[in-house]
């Protein structure tokens, strides 16, 4: 498909008032992109439902929050924090978090494995002593723009963990927006905060319109 059909596909965030901007399609990689790059991301499958949503959530990157209790675990270094090195296993363990109620079907994993393999999705991983996988996060970036996608934890605070190397990650790299869709109990407590659709179009324009900042840490 091209980005006419695309733009024919989907409502235009600017001028549709509703939060559902289309439904159906698939997971194509060049629709992602399309959709993240004009707010728009899928939520459900069977069919998929895309939606922009107003307000949207974002995390300014400087000001997180993060308890003392995290603070104190990153500080000892509890955990061995990993950059893309088990992606898939990531999303597994967010489809498992979210098992009773879960979104991440074998249409999200199809599809943002082709991200992963491209170079757009990324994920950040945190270890136990036991080199077991307890904590992750991973999300989609697009020029200085990333969207979290999800985070889960095995043991207390990992997720949290794998979360405040990915922020410190991003500012060092330039990002200047990071995306969170909806506020919930954890987004808001770590800092998450609620603006206007068309405010967050506005500064998404040109985040994505920078050159890809997105680099393995050494």
């Amino acid at each position: 498909m091209t980005q006419r059909d695309f733009a024919q596909f989907f409502k235009n965030p600017r001028e549709w008032k509703e939060d559902l901007v289309a439904v159906g399609g698939d997971f194509g990689v060049e629709r992602l992109l399309y959709a993240y790059t004009h707010g728009i991301f899928p939520w459900s499958e069977d069919p998929i439902r895309w939606y922009s949503l107003d307000p949207r959530a974002i995390f300014d990157l400087k000001n997180a929050r993060f308890s003392k209790t995290v603070q104190r675990k990153i500080r000892k270094g509890m955990f061995r924090i990993t950059y893309n090195e088990a992606f898939d296993a990531v999303m597994q363990g967010c489809s498992y978090r979210e098992k009773d109620n879960t979104w991440i079907t074998s249409g999200f994993f199809k599809g943002y494995n082709q991200l992963y393999k491209l170079g757009w999705a990324h994920s950040v991983e945190a270890w136990n002593e036991k080199n077991e996988l307890v904590g992750g996060v991973y999300g989609v970036a697009i020029g200085k723009f990333f969207a979290g996608e999800s985070m889960f934890a095995y043991e207390s605070d990992a997720g949290k963990i794998a979360l405040f190397h990915l922020f410190e990650k991003l500012k060092q790299s330039g990002f200047t927006l990071f995306d969170t869709q909806q506020l919930n109990h954890v987004t808001w407590s770590l800092g998450a905060y609620e603006i206007p659709k068309f405010s967050y179009l506005e500064r998404l324009e040109k985040a994505v319109s920078s050159p890809d900042q997105w680099i393995i840490p050494l």
